[in-house]
């Protein structure tokens, strides 16, 4: 079997260039790797038929830009055209979309090779892989522990080097758990960088498409192509960036600060990993500071008031009638045909979650709890804003522990508080990625609103002199 996805992207791209490898060799790498890993789960569905006709239509066809011919994955709750996308849940399990997102547009404009669609927490609601109806996705590390989620077959299928790039979502930190949890390098990008039309909604002030790769440069790679405005999402910003610019560059003299409660609320294994890091940066001229952020503390109670609110919402449209699963029994009313349909297509998170966003929507609630959530995310999300006026970037670990045992957790809380140290981003809308830093540790690097480029330079920095160790 071939290996060529040990390369980085620009190596592949120059043999692809040089004619010494064709599309076709990449894609059946990526096929018989999915068979070799089949155990894995990585993947609900395949696009092999159209990846191979695709493979062999490029194959006279000049090689334009970086992800030309390059095979790739696509978490499942990402609208392909003709191609099933169940969003982990067996609400879709025959939805074929009519049309693509505008980031698969892109990649098709690209000439990216979609492999098939990755498995995932139903739609996107869970934090450790194991909530599809499609069954749990196994660890590439080691598979008697929890691959993170929920953008666990994204995450799993770079780090079997399935495919060598894919795209997953985050909203409260669903690239950067699982990314950390399989040591590969997972952006979620600023909030409005990347077009969120064609994505399944879970909670849309929060949700963000993003790169998974592994290595830094293939990420900024990733992120160049998929960035941009786009008039079907008036959140969507203009950018004609190019992330990689700053890679390579000496970090001497750049301002870095942690929050204190980052390394309050973690495993001493990580603690550890983290002040060797920070030794690592001061021995490199990096001035580091302690900082407290106040509310921070406040940031899963927010998220769940927000995020399970929106999800309430945007989970209103699956009710039997215009598409997805149905109920096939017999009901008396169209409200006990909506109440059979949704129990019985909604998993037991997915459910609970609705129930409690709906709460927290009814009647005075939303004075009480969502509007009230909304004024301190303000208050949060500023003083995240301010510490970028005395600071390039913002550090600390990606997770509270590392990867614990497949079924092992029954507390539903257990989901949310996972995402402690990663929710607070999403809330402020800031970028963030997790960095491997040792064995399923991950080194979370902050960015100022729109500065991805500034977390690509410590990244790259660290991952070509740090020696992580074990």
């Amino acid at each position: 079997m071939t290996n060529f996805f040990d390369l980085s992207l620009k190596e592949i791209n120059l043999k692809l260039k040089n004619k010494e490898i064709k599309p076709i060799d990449l894609v059946n790498e990526a096929f018989n790797k999915i068979e070799q890993y089949k155990e894995y789960n990585t993947f609900i569905t395949l696009n092999k038929e159209f990846a191979i006709r695709k493979a062999k239509e490029l194959e006279n066809k000049e090689v334009n830009n970086i992800l030309f011919g390059i095979p790739i994955a696509i978490k499942d709750n990402i609208i392909t055209k003709d191609l099933l996308t169940t969003a982990g849940s067996r609400m879709l399990f025959d939805f074929v979309p009519t049309y693509d997102a505008t980031v698969i547009n892109k990649l098709n404009e690209c000439n990216a090779i979609i492999i098939g669609k990755t498995n995932m927490d139903e739609f996107a609601m869970g934090s450790t892989g194991e909530t599809s109806y499609y069954g749990n996705t196994l660890s590439a590390i080691n598979k008697e522990l929890v691959p993170g989620g929920s953008s666990s077959g994204s995450a799993v299928s770079v780090a079997l080097k399935i495919t060598p790039i894919s795209l997953g979502t985050d909203t409260g930190g669903s690239i950067r758990q699982p990314s950390s949890f399989n040591n590969v390098v997972g952006l979620k990008p600023t909030y409005g960088r990347v077009s969120r039309y064609g994505l399944i909604s879970f909670a849309s002030s929060l949700d963000q498409i993003g790169p998974i790769t592994n290595n830094v440069l293939d990420n900024a790679l990733l992120l160049n192509e998929i960035v941009g405005i786009d008039n079907k999402d008036l959140t969507s910003t203009y950018s004609n960036e190019d992330f990689t610019s700053l890679i390579g560059s000496d970090i001497k003299g750049m301002k870095v600060c942690i929050p204190n409660f980052y390394l309050n609320e973690v495993d001493k294994v990580i603690k550890d990993k983290i002040l060797d890091v920070i030794k690592f940066l001061e021995k490199n001229e990096v001035k580091i500071d302690y900082v407290d952020i106040e509310y921070i503390d406040y940031a899963v109670s927010l998220y769940q008031v927000i995020a399970l609110g929106e999800a309430s919402s945007n989970m209103s449209r699956y009710d039997g009638i215009r598409y997805g699963y149905r109920t096939s029994k017999k009901t008396n009313s169209i409200d006990e045909f909506y109440s059979y349909t949704r129990d019985e297509a909604f998993g037991e998170e997915v459910k609970r979650r609705i129930m409690m966003g709906t709460y927290v929507l009814s009647g005075k609630n939303v004075d009480v709890y969502y509007k009230k959530a909304l004024t301190l995310r303000n208050l949060l999300s500023n003083n995240l804003y301010n510490l970028f006026k005395s600071y390039d970037l913002i550090i600390g670990p990606t997770t509270t522990t590392l990867p614990y045992k497949l079924g092992s957790v029954r507390d539903a809380n257990k989901s949310f508080m996972d995402d402690i140290l990663t929710i607070p981003i999403n809330l402020a809308g800031l970028p963030s990625m997790s960095l491997p830093i040792g064995n399923t540790i991950g080194l979370q690097i902050i960015g100022n609103m729109f500065d991805e480029k500034t977390i690509y330079k410590l990244a790259s920095f660290i991952e070509s002199n740090y020696k992580r160790g074990e």
